[in-house]
């Protein structure tokens, strides 16, 4: 029996950042929620604890207004979830993000599959998985549409710039899912209810030995224009004309 672990962020709302004329990013009105990828790593770790006959355990890492995400998570399946806290002041970058992830499943009993979203909804960056994979000795498949247990392995297909890719891997495994793998279920009011009863773990980066100094800081953050060239056609000559012009065709 192999337990599963989803690793999941909590982000600004996308629908409520604002960018203001001179490109400045306004995140004062955003609200906080689960990252939209994070969901569909959440959906195949439980897909795969239910195949398994194994636990599906949420796994995340920040502050305190990361304690909002906890009942959310696991209303979606999950059996039960592991937060690490963060100090309010930290900063936290890719580098301390994985270091506070890889100590969880330390902690964890039975983990067989560590899932992640191939990027966060915040910054894209892709490094998690890798990072994670690296501290903790474990090979990683990144960039997965699919994945099953056949014969005690986890099968994966890996979606390629131009071909689709298959694996086998013994476990444990880091893997990263893009958001083609599932279709997340959204919760039912039962489900919701229910999540108020499953267990949580609270543990501080203190408790787990994280070291918490960033190896990056963000020191500027600007929205991005797409630049508009306005053409209007009136026929499909004028569109091919048009295109042709800049080289696309």
């Amino acid at each position: 029996m192999q337990n599963t672990v989803a690793c999941y962020k909590w982000v600004a709302d996308e629908a409520d950042i604002r960018v203001h004329p001179d490109l400045s990013v306004d995140l004062s009105r955003a609200a906080g929620r689960i990252s939209e990828y994070d969901k569909h790593a959440i959906e195949l770790a439980v897909q795969l604890a239910g195949n398994s006959g194994g636990q599906a355990v949420g796994l995340t890492f920040g502050a305190e207004p990361v304690r909002k995400s906890l009942k959310d998570a696991l209303s979606r399946g999950l059996d039960e979830a592991l937060w690490i806290k963060a100090p309010e002041q930290a900063t936290v970058d890719a580098v301390v993000t994985a270091r506070a992830l890889a100590a969880g499943v330390k902690s964890l009993d039975g983990v067989g599959v560590i899932v992640c979203a191939e990027g966060s909804g915040d910054s894209y960056a892709r490094q998690t998985a890798p990072r994670l994979a690296a501290l903790l000795g474990l090979p990683v498949v990144t960039s997965v549409c699919e994945a099953t247990f056949v014969d005690g392995v986890l099968r994966a297909t890996r979606r390629l710039e131009d071909s689709l890719e298959t694996v086998a891997v013994a476990l444990p495994v880091v893997v990263a899912v893009l958001p083609q793998i599932n279709r997340p279920a959204i919760p039912g009011l039962k489900a919701v209810m229910a999540a108020g009863r499953k267990p949580v773990t609270e543990k501080t980066a203190e408790e787990l030995g994280v070291d918490l100094a960033p190896k990056s800081e963000i020191t500027s953050m600007k929205g991005f224009a797409q630049a508009r060239k306005n053409v209007l056609v009136e026929s499909v000559a004028d569109l091919v004309a048009a295109l042709k012009k800049e080289g696309i065709v």
